[in-house]
């Protein structure tokens, strides 16, 4: 499914962050071009903005997940959370394709300054939220810390049925979570990109079962759909699951193991090809609520770059492993 030169045009016409995967993924550009658009992430746009509201000790909004002093403020009791403070900024940082190298001594300073809310214990350690832990294996991984505590974390934690869930360290679920469970495989493949370290695959590979026998849609015990997140694509997605998401994990696992695309993958597919429109573009839905340094996508019912990037570049994959019949 090629770009038209209308949509193509559009998506080249943004900050470097999108642009570089534009030129990378849907282009086909030679390394030095999309390398070079990806060097300018720190240094202008969305990434240099970020890089310039990090506190002096390498935190951002001064803590670790949520900002110094959400819990003294009346913020609890409003819709979302704020996504300012550190590991959500990282998270952003790293897969806009930031060079590590820009956040210098970062890792240090996070080591000797950041705690997590939970119980206060040390920032590269992680704590008990598997998407917390996700987010910071990957990161420690970019940033060059020491996660390797950490990532036996995950095998150690996986429930019966394959995938991850939140409130499983709480007792309060034995079944594994669409959302966790996206969330753990994404960090789990970042840290072997970035690690080579292959003793977390097997985990991974579970985790991806625990997705593909329900076709990255539909619960197990009814074979319904397993919520109306499955189809609302929204940029930032932070923790959300969706189908398009989801597919562009098992997009980027796929090309990182050197395998064809899974043919469980073709319902959730054309939910993404569906959400297509005549144009080209797809539509932003509702973004997540919650305070943020500054918008990074457009409001909902406007065609999204972002979510454009992710539908198109699917779907290239996908229709060159699997080609339409006319």
């Amino acid at each position: 499914m090629p770009i038209s030169p209308t949509v193509r045009d559009w998506l080249l016409d943004s900050d470097p962050a999108l642009r570089w995967q534009v030129e990378r993924d849907l282009l086909g550009a030679p390394p030095a071009r999309w390398q070079a658009t990806r060097a300018r992430v720190t240094e202008e746009g969305y990434g240099a903005r970020l890089l310039a509201e990090q506190d002096p000790d390498g935190q951002w909004a001064g803590g670790s997940f949520f900002p110094a002093g959400f819990f003294d403020s009346d913020e609890p009791n409003q819709p979302g959370q704020p996504w300012i403070a550190t590991t959500w900024v990282l998270r952003d940082l790293r897969e806009w394709g930031a060079d590590a190298a820009a956040l210098s001594d970062t890792a240090a300073r996070l080591d000797a300054n950041s705690r997590w809310d939970y119980d206060d214990l040390p920032y590269w350690g992680g704590e008990v939220d598997v998407c917390i832990n996700a987010y910071t294996l990957a990161t420690g991984a970019w940033l060059g810390a020491d996660v390797a505590a950490l990532a036996v974390w995950f095998p150690e934690h996986q429930l019966a049925d394959g995938g991850w869930n939140c409130e499983a360290e709480e007792g309060d679920s034995v079944r594994s979570s669409f959302h966790s469970t996206l969330n753990a495989l994404r960090g789990l493949l970042q840290y072997e990109q970035l690690t080579a370290d292959t003793s977390l695959r097997d985990a991974r590979r579970r985790g991806e079962e625990y997705l593909l026998t329900r076709r990255l849609l539909y619960r197990a015990s009814t074979g319904e759909r397993v919520g109306p997140f499955v189809d609302r694509f929204v940029y930032p997605n932070r923790h959300r699951y969706s189908a398009l998401v989801a597919l562009d994990y098992f997009r980027e696992a796929a090309l990182h193991d050197g395998i064809a695309p899974d043919p469980r993958l073709a319902d959730a597919v054309e939910v993404v090809r569906a959400a297509r429109q005549p144009d080209g573009r797809w539509l932003q839905t509702t973004p997540l609520a919650g305070r943020t340094w500054f918008d990074v996508d457009v409001p909902e019912g406007e065609p999204s770059k972002w979510l454009t990037l992710f539908a198109s570049r699917v779907l290239v994959w996908w229709d060159a492993a699997s080609p339409r019949k006319s």
